[in-house]
């Protein structure tokens, strides 16, 4: 069977090799004094709050499950709005907001909205992976743009301005970013905004981490630099819907009507039982449930990351959000004698029944250093795990 071009250009997302993996392993030392301990997913430990749960069960119940508009329920469209109004101070109309089957079926929308074959998407160098291969499935290019930790691991107005080529269309950024948790600050990214403006193209932001950020200077949405700014946001990560597949699309009030045609014949509507429950995220007792879950994690963050600094790996940029460590494994493979990240994960795992993700999704630059912790998971479980890469590296010693 011939198998389209498009399809082969897609990389296998290696953190969910690894993922299997762990869990194979997982399966065979789960009985054992040392069950395996995952830090390796970008998933919240906890999951929808008592009120969403409820509404729910109402939906069901009560029989809200047929089909709703392709761009979704417009009771919700208002919740997002008045959030970005009480968080953010930024008035985003409810006409501009395009509820989605995940913020992996907005990015796919926005790609297949806005990129023609053969256009390319600046991107920083490491990202998502996934993010690549929208721009991909869409028969655009991703070019990846080298970062380093003295930008944050991010692109600046100046690389932008550098890279900018005759097919470039636009730019796809993430902040706050996974894999390294870090943000871009809100000047500079007003001045790439600039020079993507001045160049008629579009500037494209993931924020799904967002409402997860960490520090007030870098926790603000880049909808309040220009009404023509694409944000990409999901119910997946600050409140605590991974499985529920839903999200969320900002878009100029000019492209509303061509990505819900899109929207119509690739998805119908995002799941009506998602977006029901999703209403209650909203509600007063909610939001204060995730404010204590957003405590928590950078509780996690400020125990975690010093405590990989005194083992070696060290993280050359505090993350500001998310629930990410970047840190840089080369002195531990170099004691352990393995070449790189990729290595150094499968090592890890089998030594120390540890899951981690290695730096080989994220990009090309230096990422064979680096290795991606999740800090995602409990306390205890963070706790336990720095336990055992200390006696791990004991053992190298």
């Amino acid at each position: 069977m011939r198998i389209a071009s498009r399809a082969e250009r897609i990389e296998p997302f290696y953190v969910m090799e690894v993922a299997k993996a762990a869990s194979a392993l997982a399966r065979e030392v789960a009985h054992t004094d040392r069950p395996m301990v995952f830090l390796n997913i970008g998933e919240p430990d906890f999951t929808a709050p008592p009120l969403v749960q409820e509404a729910a069960a109402r939906a069901v119940r009560e029989g809200l499950t047929q089909y709703t508009q392709a761009t979704g329920l417009e009771p919700l469209r208002e919740r997002i709005s008045g959030w970005y109004r009480q968080r953010f101070g930024v008035d985003v109309p409810a006409r501009r907001i395009v509820v989605t089957a995940g913020a992996s079926a907005a990015l796919q929308l926005a790609c297949l909205a806005l990129i023609d074959a053969g256009d390319e998407v600046l991107m920083p160098d490491p990202s998502y992976p996934c993010n690549r291969h929208f721009v991909s499935a869409a028969d655009g290019r991703a070019v990846l743009v080298p970062t380093t930790a003295q930008e944050r691991f991010q692109l600046s107005a100046a690389q932008v301005e550098a890279h900018w080529g005759g097919r470039t269309r636009g730019v796809l950024l993430a902040s706050p970013s996974n894999p390294t948790g870090t943000s871009i600050e809100p000047g500079e990214l007003r001045r790439i905004h600039d020079v993507v403006s001045r160049h008629g193209g579009v500037t494209l932001v993931d924020e799904i981490y967002l409402g997860l950020s960490h520090d007030p200077a870098f926790g603000q949405t880049a909808l309040a630099i220009d009404d023509q700014v694409i944000s990409v946001n999901s119910f997946s990560k600050y409140f605590n819907m991974t499985g529920w597949r839903l999200g969320w699309l900002v878009v100029p009030e000019a492209l509303v009507p061509v990505v819900e045609r899109l929207a119509q014949n690739l998805f119908i509507c995002p799941s009506t039982v998602a977006q029901h429950a999703a209403l209650a995220c909203f509600e007063p007792d909610s939001i204060a449930e995730y404010e204590r879950r957003r405590a928590e994690f950078k509780a996690r963050r400020d125990w975690f990351i010093p405590q990989l600094q005194a083992l070696g790996l060290q993280v050359p940029v505090v993350p500001d959000g998310a629930f990410y460590a970047w840190a840089d494994c080369g002195d531990w493979c170099a004691r352990l004698g393995l070449p790189g990240s990729w290595e150094f994960a499968f090592e890890v795992m089998r030594r120390a029944h540890l899951a981690v993700t290695p730096g080989r999704d994220f990009g090309s630059a230096d990422t064979r250093r680096f290795i991606r912790f999740s800090t995602a998971s409990s306390m205890a479980q963070l706790q336990e795990a720095v336990a055992r890469l200390r006696a791990l590296r004991d053992a190298a010693s």
